[in-house]
């Protein structure tokens, strides 16, 4: 019996219920025999890669690979893959380098085949390390499947969290939040931006997002976002807002009503949550 992750409600009733039954839900997951297939082969496979040409010749390798990137929609773009991996980062002008979504700069450097003479793929701890992503970015995926705006929330958690630990400048982290689809749906929404400001002056944007972040928050410091508090005033305000907005999946309460209505594993889950 395959496990869906529940949310039963929308806006900040089904944060609350999703964050409360997080663990118990990622380790349901976690034991389907697909997924405990797909880790045990890439922990077995991995080491053995040495070049993005390997990696992208593995479908299953690859799919794991770009799943703990959230880049799994790119499976069937092999070279363009391979030539993000191979280019590496430290290069001016690598492909990585020169896209906007943060995410294929991370990607390489995590599998470092256009930087180093030996890749990490073998280090020990590799399999590891990409696992965790791996798993973490597919319960958000599946938890999207209920619900796009709780993905979004669990995303802007990790994502921000990161950002803000950084050591980069201010005008930096605002660009990457700017660069990044996710964070920047979120930001948008909570400070009551259209979706058609991306349109507007790069520089005006930044201006814009600072002053209202400021207005908002007290701070228009990324950085700011380690703590608590205000990471936990922008998830509210977001999964709030998302729904009056009508953003989540259909109205207060439907989601339980389709998993009760979609089969006996996922009204399984829910009943054994609920408990």
């Amino acid at each position: 019996m395959s496990f869906t992750p529940v949310v039963p409600f929308a806006g900040f009733a089904g944060w609350t219920y999703l964050k409360r039954t997080l663990p118990a839900q990622q380790a349901a997951l976690a034991a389907a025999p697909e997924r405990q297939r797909d880790e045990a082969y890439f922990r077995q496979k991995i080491s053995s890669v040495t070049t993005a040409a390997d990696l992208v010749a593995d479908r299953r390798l690859l799919f794991v690979a770009l799943g703990a990137f959230g880049l799994e929609d790119d499976i069937n773009n092999r070279f363009f893959i391979r030539k993000v991996l191979e280019e590496g980062t430290l290069t001016d002008g690598a492909l990585a380098l020169r896209l906007a979504d943060p995410r294929y700069r991370e990607m390489s450097e995590a599998f470092g085949f256009g930087n180093f003479t030996t890749p990490n793929t073998r280090l020990s701890d590799f399999a590891d390390r990409t696992l965790v992503a791996y798993a973490t970015r597919r319960f958000e995926a599946a938890v999207g499947r209920q619900s796009e705006t709780m993905r979004l929330a669990l995303n802007t958690e990790r994502e921000l969290a990161a950002l803000a630990a950084k050591s980069s400048g201010g005008d930096t982290k605002w660009y990457a939040v700017m660069g990044s689809r996710p964070l920047r749906q979120v930001f948008e929404t909570v400070l009551g931006l259209p979706a058609s400001f991306a349109a507007v002056d790069l520089d005006q944007q930044l201006s814009v997002f600072k002053a209202k972040a400021e207005a908002m928050f007290g701070t228009s410091d990324i950085g700011a976002f380690a703590a608590p508090e205000r990471m936990d005033k922008l998830i509210r305000t977001y999964v709030t807002r998302a729904d009056l907005a009508g953003s989540s999946a259909g109205a207060p309460g439907s989601a339980a009503l389709q998993l009760l209505q979609s089969g006996p594993g996922a009204a399984a889950g829910l009943l054994a949550l609920l408990r």
